[in-house]
Order: C-alpha cells, then sequence, then structure tokens
C-alpha cells in the first residue's frame, strides 16, 4: 500500500529528564506559608500558595541499584526514563483510585520537599492535599500520620480536587464572596466524577463516580491495537498507548450514526490515522545485471528439469496404472473358473478381503485412467493421419513365440490405451454436442423471454453464491473447535476410528463391512479434511463466471456491480480500509498502525463503559440520576453551568456530545452551558493555591491537637471536602 508521507505521524521520541534544581527556602522562612500538595494518580503537584504555578513531576518512584557502583539509587518521576531497568521496579503511591503505596508517597513528599528547598527538621506549614472523592478512611489515616507523625506538619485539611479547579475558574473578585453554581464533571486517571455545587458548596452526598478513566482508556485503547495486530513487530507500550489517546482519539456527537457513516471504505480511508513506529531496514545484498540473468537462466533451467521429471514420473505412474488394471481385470475373470475355496486364496494373494474391495480398486483405476487420458486427448492439437495397428492382437498365443508374446502384450497395452483415448474423445464429441444444443435452447429462451432467462440466471447465481458463502461459513467454523461443524467433524474422524467389529449373528450370516462398495462412502474423508480443495467448490466457481458473463453481455440491468468479485470486492475494501495490508518485505509499512473506528470507541467507553467490559453506568446516565435528585430550579442553575475538568476533559469534541447527551433529557425552555476548564490539568492546584490565602483555610485544617485526639480518619466537613467522617464547622 502507498502512503503520502505527510499522512504519516511519527512516534515523537521521549526528551531527556531535566535536572531540577531545588528552589530557595529563604523566602518562606519562618513564615508558615500555606502549602499544596495536588496528590494525582499520574502528577504530583506541590509548590506554596503564592508561587504563579506549581512544581510538578511524574508520581512514580523506583528503588535501583546503580551497576557500576552497586549503590542503591531512589529514583522519582522522569529519572525512572534514565535506567532501564529501573521501568520494571517503578511503583506509584495509587492501586486504581485508591491510596495504598504509603512508602512511595513518602518518597514522592521527600522529592517535594526538597524540591522547595525545606532544610529544616520538620515541615513547619500548614498543607491543604487532594484526595479523592469518597477516599477510604484508611488511606486517608495514614495519610495524615505520615504528615502529622513524619513531618509534623502544624495542620493539614483535605480537599477534593475538581472542586477546587471549579473555585479558580469561577472565582470573583474580592470581597464578594464565593457563591457560584455548577456542576461539575472531573475527569480523572482512573474514574470520572460527577459533583453538583450551590451557592458556593460542594453537595457530596448527590455526588457520583464511575469506575472509568484515563488510565483504562488507555488499556482498552491497547487492547484495540493488540487485537487489531496481533504480530506486530513493536512493543506497543502504555506511554505510546496514552500519547495516541490525546493526539487522536476524539468523542462522537452520534456514535452510532459514525458507524454507519464509517461503513463506507472511502469514509473509513478518509478517518484513518497513521502511525509510523521506529523500524531499521535490512541490509540487502545488491547484484549487478549478468547475476541476475545467470540466476534467472539457472532458476529456468531448474523448472524444466522439474518438468521433464515431472512428465516423465507420470508417464511411468500411466503405464503403472494400465498394468495394474489389466492385471486385475485378468485376476477378475479367473473368478468363473475357479472354485469358492480358490477364488478366496487368490483374493489373498492379491491383497483384497472380498470382492467388494477389488471392484472399488479396478473403478478407481478405471476413474484415474479415464480422467489421465482425457487430459491427455485435450493436450493433442492433430489427429494422427492414420489410426495405428495391431496385427498381433488377434493372432493366437500358440502361433507365437516368447518374443511374438512380448510384443501381443505390449499391443494389447497399445491398444487398450488407444481405445480408451477414443472413447474419452467420443465422449467429450457428445458432450460438446450436448452443451451447443443446450446454448441453441438458452438463446432461443433468451430471444422468446429475455426477463425470464434473465430471472433464471439471476436465481443460479444467487444460489451459487450463497452455497460459496456456506462453504466459507463451515470453513470458518471448522477453525473453531467449540463450534458445531467442528464437533461433528471430531465426532466422525471418532467413529471412524472406532474398531466397530460385525456382530455376531451378522458374521455367521455371511456378514461383511461394505464401507467402500459406495462411491458415496469416500466422501467422509473429503468432509473431516476441512484443509483439502473441493472440486465442486471449482466448478461452482466456472459455472458463477460464466454466468455472469452471459449476464453482462444480455442483461441491460445486471452491472460489473452485482457479480460476485464485485460484491466480494467490496467487503474487501471496507477491511482493507480498517486495516491496509502492505507487501511482504515492506519494513517501514509493516511498522505502522492505522487507527480509525478506535479514535471514537475508546472515548465511547465514558458514555457506555460496558462496551469495554466494565459493569456500570455511562457518564450520560450518572448525569441524568443526578440532575433527578434537585428541583426544576436547582436543575436549571446547575446546568447553566456544566463545568468540565481533568486531563482527559481536553480530547476534543466532549462538549457537543454532552450537550447532545443532556439536552433531550432538560426541558425545552431551559438553558444549557458547558465550559472547560482554563487549564484542565493545573487549574485544581491553582484553586488550592486560591483557598489557602484566606482566612477560612485556618478554620478547615485539621491541628495536630485535634489529629491526637480524633485519630487521622476525621477531618472538617467544608464546601470543598469530602464529608465521610468528618466533623461540622
Amino acid at each position: 500500500m502507498d502512503v503520502d508521507e505527510p499522512e504519516v505521524t511519527y512516534l515523537p521520541q521521549q526528551p531527556l529528564p531535566r535536572v531540577q534544581v531545588p528552589a530557595s527556602y529563604d523566602a518562606h522562612r519562618e513564615k508558615h506559608t500555606p502549602l499544596c500538595i495536588d496528590n494525582g494518580s499520574t502528577h504530583l503537584r506541590f509548590g506554596f500558595c503564592t508561587s504563579e504555578s506549581p512544581c510538578m513531576g511524574v508520581n512514580m518512584i523506583a528503588k535501583y541499584k546503580e551497576r557500576k557502583t552497586n549503590k542503591p539509587l531512589l529514583l522519582f518521576g522522569d529519572g525512572i526514563d534514565i535506567e532501564g531497568g529501573a521501568r520494571s521496579q517503578a511503583r506509584t503511591p495509587w492501586e486504581g483510585d485508591v491510596l495504598l503505596n504509603f512508602d512511595a508517597l513518602e518518597n514522592a513528599l521527600d522529592y517535594a520537599f526538597i524540591q522547595l528547598g525545606i532544610d529544616t527538621p520538620t515541615v513547619d506549614h500548614p498543607v491543604l492535599m487532594t484526595e479523592r472523592l469518597a477516599s477510604p478512611l484508611h488511606s486517608r489515616a495514614l495519610t495524615s500520620e505520615l504528615m502529622f507523625e513524619q513531618y509534623s506538619v502544624p495542620s493539614l485539611a483535605f480537599c477534593v480536587d475538581s472542586v477546587m479547579s471549579f473555585y479558580h475558574n469561577k472565582l470573583p473578585s474580592p470581597p464578594v464572596p464565593f457563591r457560584s453554581d455548577g456542576l461539575v464533571v472531573s475527569f480523572n486517571t482512573a474514574s470520572t466524577s460527577v459533583i453538583p455545587v450551590l451557592d458556593g458548596k460542594g453537595l457530596m452526598n448527590h455526588a457520583k463516580r464511575i469506575p472509568w478513566g484515563a488510565s483504562q482508556a488507555t488499556d482498552y485503547f491497547q487492547k484495540l491495537i493488540q487485537l487489531k495486530y496481533p504480530t506486530f513487530p513493536n512493543r506497543v507500550t502504555p506511554i505510546q498507548t496514552n500519547w495516541m489517546l490525546h493526539n487522536f482519539c476524539e468523542f462522537a456527537t452520534d456514535y452510532t450514526a459514525l458507524l454507519r457513516q464509517l461503513k463506507d471504505p472511502l469514509e473509513m480511508r478518509g478517518a484513518d490515522r497513521i502511525i509510523q513506529f521506529p523500524y531499521t531496514l535490512p541490509v540487502v545484498e545488491e547484484k549487478t545485471e549478468e547475476e541476475l540473468a545467470r540466476i534467472a537462466e539457472r532458476k529456468k533451467e531448474q523448472g524444466r528439469k522439474l518438468q521433464e521429471l515431472a512428465a516423465k514420473s507420470r508417464m511411468e505412474k500411466l503405464l503403472q496404472k494400465e498394468n495394474d488394471l489389466v492385471r486385475l481385470q485378468s485376476v477378475r475373470e479367473r473368478r468363473e473358473e475357479e472354485s469358492k475355496r480358490e477364488w478366496a486364496d487368490t483374493l489373498k494373494e492379491e491383497g483384497f478381503a472380498n470382492d467388494a474391495a477389488l471392484e472399488a480398486t479396478i473403478k478407481k483405476l478405471e476413474a484415474d485412467l479415464k480422467k489421465a487420458r482425457k487430459k491427455e486427448a485435450d493436450g493433442e492439437n492433430e489427429e494422427p493421419d492414420m489410426p495405428p495397428s495391431f496385427p498381433l492382437v488377434d493372432v493366437p498365443d500358440e502361433d507365437l513365440d516368447e518374443d511374438g508374446l512380448k510384443e501381443k502384450k505390449k499391443q494389447k497395452l497399445l491398444k487398450a490405451g488407444h481405445d480408451a483415448r477414443e472413447r474419452a474423445k467420443r465422449e467429450k464429441e457428445r458432450e460438446r454436442e450436448e452443451r451447443e444444443a443446450e446454448e441453441k435452447r438458452e438463446v432461443e429462451e433468451r430471444d422468446r423471454d429475455l426477463s425470464g432467462w434473465a430471472s433464471r440466471m439471476r436465481k443460479e447465481q444467487e444460489t451459487i453464491m450463497t452455497r460459496i458463502k456456506e462453504r466459507n461459513r463451515r470453513k470458518a467454523a471448522l477453525n473453531d473447535r467449540k463450534s458445531a461443524a467442528s464437533q461433528a467433524r471430531m465426532k466422525s474422524i471418532a467413529n471412524l476410528a472406532a474398531d466397530d467389529r460385525v456382530p455376531k449373528k451378522r458374521r455367521k450370516a455371511g456378514g461383511e463391512d461394505m464401507f467402500g462398495a459406495d462411491d458415496a462412502d469416500w466422501a467422509i474423508y473429503r468432509k473431516i479434511n476441512n484443509a483439502a480443495a473441493s472440486s465442486d467448490e471449482e466448478e461452482d466457481f466456472a459455472t458463477l463466471q460464466s454466468l455472469e458473463q452471459k449476464l453482462l453481455a444480455y442483461d441491460p440491468t445486471f452491472t460489473e456491480e452485482h457479480t460476485h468479485a464485485s460484491l466480494t470486492s467490496q467487503r474487501s475494501a471496507l477491511m482493507s480500509a480498517f486495516r491496509p495490508q502492505y507487501e511482504e518485505g515492506d519494513v517501514k509499512g509493516k511498522t505502522r498502525i492505522h487507527v480509525n473506528v478506535e479514535r471514537w470507541r475508546v472515548c465511547e467507553a465514558w458514555f457506555s463503559p460496558s462496551m469495554a467490559g466494565i459493569d456500570s453506568a455511562g457518564l450520560g446516565e450518572v448525569l441524568q440520576n443526578v440532575l433527578a435528585r434537585f428541583s426544576d430550579q436547582e436543575k436549571g442553575r446547575l446546568v447553566q453551568n456544566v463545568f468540565l475538568t481533568g486531563g482527559p476533559s481536553q480530547l476534543p469534541n466532549l462538549i457537543p456530545r454532552l450537550h447532545a447527551t443532556l439536552r433531550p433529557i432538560l426541558p425545552p425552555e431551559m438553558p444549557l452551558d458547558i465550559v472547560r476548564a482554563a487549564d484542565p490539568t493545573s487549574d485544581a492546584w491553582r484553586g488550592m493555591a486560591d483557598f489557602a490565602k484566606t482566612d477560612e483555610f485556618a478554620r478547615v485544617g485539621v491541628t495536630k491537637a485535634e489529629y491526637e485526639e480524633w485519630g487521622g480518619e476525621r477531618i472538617k466537613r467544608w464546601w470543598g471536602g469530602n464529608w465521610n467522617a468528618s466533623v461540622p464547622l
């Protein structure tokens, strides 16, 4: 397949990690500046609330032993990619959407405090930290224990990141208090949550969450690629898949209508995006024209020799079959002359169990010779001027000497072959006359009733195409060992392999195994052999081609689009557009991935998680369920400000898709407005920084004394935090 180079996107190289220089701590020493930590599943964002933007790193650590000096290393974030073996040792604080690995969290916090330049024995700053919606108490308790016992922070407050992103984007100018309404939809790494906000307070008792996020979408995308390219030469990593997800995937306003549109191969090719993976061209030794000509001549000579050997072998086999047939026919003629005992001994000497076996062998030899002689007759271009003569055939044996008897035997064989060829020619002539008569009747019928003739031809074409389709379906079913056709095949094999003895009564009555006496018995071997080509299939294709040629010639309504080849190629064109095939040896093409349907299918899983095997309601159902809990007046206030945040919210066409989902479930006169955060990835930290500067922040944090009294699970209930195990302010 030829592809224009501008249509191909090359996989970007991973940038080298940068060495982060710790900041100066002098500006915040002994000033108790609040510290904001957005502990995300993918990135850790941290910084003092007075900073304009946070410091950031991949929230992942790896304990690795350096090979040269044998020193243990603790790598964080991008530094893990420096050492090839460190990636396998990498761990994150999160397991899905739950904070569980607290040794990794401790190492990540150590890195954050070092980068902030904190060089004191304790972290003497109030901390505002994010946690997941409805975070388990176990995770909260261990996090509180780590912050208070290990770092000795003076106070700790937890918040929900999506609410803080909403706070930053809707924060009015002072001194106007924060009283915004909205429906916050947060697209996180391992989940997607919906939180209603009324009068500036997050109503956590009405919040909902579905277990589908960016990590699940990446895994699903990777599985689709592996299913589409099971033998792809390169390993497609989750990092590469995540890059493809954010650069090529998008939401569809109407996914079902889009699939109907993509049934057109041209539309499928238009939606195709090509990603080129790294490859290495093989070293090919170039040959001169003389060497190529010499190789071609050698191959031609080898082919000629093989043809001569095949012709010689074919002739020897044919003579052997003729001799065997004459010998077996002479054996059969002795049946009337010998007694039953002598005839049984004769059959045993010849290797036959009974008369039926002898007759079956003779029939098979006659059929093989007839077929071979027919081919030989077809290959003859000229008839001989004079028929061959066999003068010794009618001479009695007693009138001939030993050499004459040998010559007579040879002439008898030649005469038998000549007679067989003559019979084949007469049979061929008779078939030709019958075919001409049939064609004449068909011409008369066509001239008399063209529409009726065309209708009959089309029915025959449809019947043959159905037969071919059924045969292909059966072949496909035989490849599935659980299918009914495959099980029937195994049953036939088992029946053939079984040692079914003749019952005692039948043995006394002279009963015999008559398998093979009827030529149809041998069809069982063709039935169980799913790899062998069928002669019926060849005849069907030949007949179908003849029918279609006649219809194309005489039926004006029958075009090339109605032929079997055209109908098959249309289906093949769609498959070729879905996954284009490259020529064997095209290393560059073999390392390309074509994504088309997957671009929308992955994103559709947010609204239909069941298509990815997740037993959960989709985002549209969750939104409808949350809005159903409010009155029409409150619902109108919520949908006037549907707020999207989180990294996956940047995927294209999400806002039109949500609009198409929400509009039908709302009254026509109710206004609907959907907006996206200015910076969906970092606005949560900025909202935390904005809130940490207010006087209210000091009231929502849990102090060290309250921690020792209540325990690590308890928090204060406020508008931006969770409500589980909370104490009202």
